[in-house]
C-alpha cells in the first residue's frame, strides 16, 4: 500500500500506536523527535501517515524499561 493511499495519524493515534499520552507525542514534535507531518490540516492540523509512524517507530530508541 502506497503511503498516500494511508490513513492519516493525529497525536491521538500516534501516542495510541507507541504507548505513551498525546502530550508526549507533542514534546517529541517540539523537540525534533517526530518526522516532518505529511498532511497539514486545513485548520493547522498535524497529520501523519500511518506507515510514516510506523517506520519511525520501528527505528526509535526504545525505553530504558521496556
Amino acid at each position: 500500500m502506497s503511503p498516500r493511499n494511508g490513513e492519516l495519524w493525529s497525536y491521538t493515534e500516534i501516542a495510541a500506536h507507541i504507548g505513551v499520552k498525546p502530550e508526549t507525542v507533542k514534546s517529541y514534535r517540539r523537540h525534533g523527535m517526530l518526522p516532518e507531518p505529511d498532511v497539514i490540516t486545513v485548520l493547522g492540523s498535524p497529520r501523519w501517515y500511518a506507515d510514516t509512524i510506523r517506520a519511525w517507530s520501528a527505528r526509535r530508541p526504545r525505553n530504558r524499561d521496556h
